[in-house]
């Protein structure tokens, strides 16, 4: 086998299940077990909720929880992941659905999930670290006000109004309520939301979103209530596998969706590991092969008329603190999930809207850390900034745009405060072996400054203002030992700079050039003119000794102020005065009186 395809097939593997998981499935099975019921109870009513709220039905939600959770389960890179629909997903899925239509959601899914499988073949979960805390929480932030304002016409018993932001609709469905008021449904996602959040208080360990939904269903099947519309029929069993839903020629005007619902499938997901691997001691997951895993997982869904799934938050908790310590807990969690859908169809048939909207509205308030988000505003006047710009477009305009924006913002931020690192500092000159009275001469015509930091496109025109203001000397030394990076627009601002200072008759000399500095000078057209008698300086004594020489040449400083006979001294200058830096009257003190 050649080394590509050796290379290849080494990398095919690692994204495939292994040994490993298998040994730590054997570690503990029963806590897994127990682990994986306990999720399934929490995800029954999150599954049916996030089904209603994208447009495909509580059967869409259920198909995902099953399919996609167990191929995440087993693909994926988390052993303590759990995977579903999620409310972030939910927000992107709703406007799809008002355009394309259930076919077009389920088209999305399927090409997603191939953009997933494509990211994790080129190892792109690396960067899901460099995504700012400010950005994260915003989002979150977002997400939890969008998915309790998509809520609230369940909340209300009113039909979802037409539109796809959210604020608008959430509005129409306040005016149709005020028209027409059904105080059962509210009172029935009141209750639903306050015994979760209240519950949670008391007995964190109790899952309290499947006990209010049993409650509220039996209330309102025991007392008749019918303004409290359930969910309906729903098929016992999945359907079979298909992919009549697939049309070919529509797949260009899909391509931005399944962009934005990759993006957000593969941030979510890894964002819901990272969180895992925080809740625990000596978890790590493999980003590439979550991705891998949430590909294959996305691909599959569509085909049993499932959603595009996302490694969920609240459930990995759940999962994490109910003590998991493989992926048997959350296959287990899919497969219990399944045996509801093929037992106990008709009775998860009746819960009412309001209730999943109640169950909803808590897990929505739940996801504000309230603590974090604090400690975010406090931090800088700029992590506050990003954090509410990412909310407020969450909230206004779509996530994967929030997301853009907030990236934009953080990565201008962070420029202007790493190119206000940058100095330029005027420093004396070393003294070396100089005398003292020669060493003054020499600190009259030569200034040496130091770049430290940064030299770039953010910061570098601070640099030109300031070296074409030098005084009138001579020489300009510029110490570059400090530059820490350098870009093109660096290059050339400088270049310009030292141009500008060449015109006004002054020397330029550099020391301490990287290489890595020199190409890029190079590049520009700017090593010359620091270079300009062919040499490269590794050091300051060595352009001071230069700067000297410069000097001498050109008859501003004698070679020996005390010992030059008076028949030296125009041998020293004729020849030697440069043209362009005719001696002045400076230069004419610097020698004996008696010359």
């Amino acid at each position: 086998m050649s080394s590509g395809l050796r290379r290849v097939w080494t990398r095919i593997t690692s994204l495939l299940p292994g040994r490993d998981d298998l040994r730590d499935v054997r570690r503990d099975p029963r806590r897994d077990l127990l682990a994986g019921l306990t999720v399934a109870i929490v995800a029954l009513p999150l599954a049916l909720g996030f089904g209603v709220s994208s447009g495909l039905g509580a059967q869409a939600g259920l198909a995902t929880a099953v399919v996609a959770g167990a191929l995440a389960a087993v693909f994926g890179g988390s052993n303590l992941q759990v995977s579903g629909p999620t409310g972030a997903m939910t927000v992107v899925l709703v406007p799809i659905v008002g355009v394309y239509g259930p076919a077009g959601v389920l088209t999305v899914g399927l090409m997603a999930g191939v953009m997933l499988m494509a990211l994790a073949a080129l190892r792109a979960g690396k960067y899901m670290r460099y995504v700012p805390a400010p950005v994260v929480e915003g989002f979150t932030l977002g997400i939890a006000c969008v998915i309790g304002l998509q809520q609230i016409p369940h909340a209300l018993g009113v039909p979802k109004p037409e539109g796809d932001r959210v604020l608008v609709v959430t509005w129409r469905a306040v005016e149709a309520f005020v028209q027409s008021p059904n105080w059962t449904a509210v009172g029935l996602a009141v209750a639903v939301a306050a015994l979760m959040l209240t519950g949670a208080r008391w007995r964190p360990a109790v899952p309290f979103s499947i006990v209010a939904v049993i409650a509220a269903t039996v209330v309102a099947q025991l007392a008749h209530l019918d303004a409290a519309e359930p969910i309906g029929d729903l098929p016992s069993g999945l359907p079979a596998p298909r992919l009549s839903f697939l049309d070919p020629g529509a797949l260009g005007s899909l391509l931005a969706p399944a962009v934005a619902v990759a993006a957000l499938a593969a941030l979510e997901s890894l964002l819901s590991a990272s969180v895992a691997d925080g809740m625990t001691v000596g978890q790590r997951h493999d980003p590439d092969r979550e991705l891998f895993g949430q590909g294959l997982a996305n691909i599959a869904a569509p085909l049993f008329g499932g959603v595009p799934a996302t490694g969920a938050i609240a459930r990995t908790a759940v999962n994490v603190r109910t003590g998991a310590t493989s992926r048997l807990a959350a296959l287990t969690h899919a497969a219990v999930l399944a045996v509801i859908v093929f037992a106990a169809a008709p009775l998860v048939s009746r819960i009412p809207l309001a209730a999943l909207a109640g169950v909803l509205l808590a897990t929505a308030i739940r996801m504000v850390e309230v603590g974090s988000l604090r400690a975010m505003a406090r931090a800088t006047r700029s992590d506050a900034l990003i954090l509410v710009l990412t909310a407020v477009a969450t909230l206004a305009l779509d996530l994967v745009y929030a997301v853009i924006i907030g990236l934009v913002v953080a990565g201008a931020l962070a420029l202007r405060a790493v190119a206000e690192q940058a100095r330029l500092d005027q420093v004396p000159l070393d003294r070396g072996d100089h005398s003292a009275e020669e060493h003054a001469l020499l600190a009259e015509h030569i200034v040496a400054y130091r770049i430290d930091g940064p030299l770039f496109f953010a910061g570098a025109h601070r640099f030109l203002l300031e070296l074409t203001e030098v005084a009138d000397v001579r020489v300009v030394i510029l110490r570059m030992s400090r530059v820490s990076t350098m870009d093109a627009t660096g290059a050339l601002v400088l270049k310009d700079a030292v141009e500008k200072l060449t015109r006004r008759g002054i020397l330029v000399l550099a020391s301490g050039v990287r290489p890595g500095q020199r190409q890029v000078l190079d590049s520009v057209g700017a090593l010359d003119l620091l270079q300009p008698d062919g040499r490269a300086y590794a050091t300051t004594p060595e352009a001071i000794r230069a700067a000297r020489d410069h000097l001498e040449l050109t008859g501003i400083l004698s070679v020996r102020t005390d010992a030059v006979p008076c028949r030296a001294a125009p041998r020293a200058h004729s020849g030697r005065i440069s043209t362009r830096n005719p001696p002045d009257r400076t230069a004419m003190r610097l020698f004996p009186p008696d010359c």
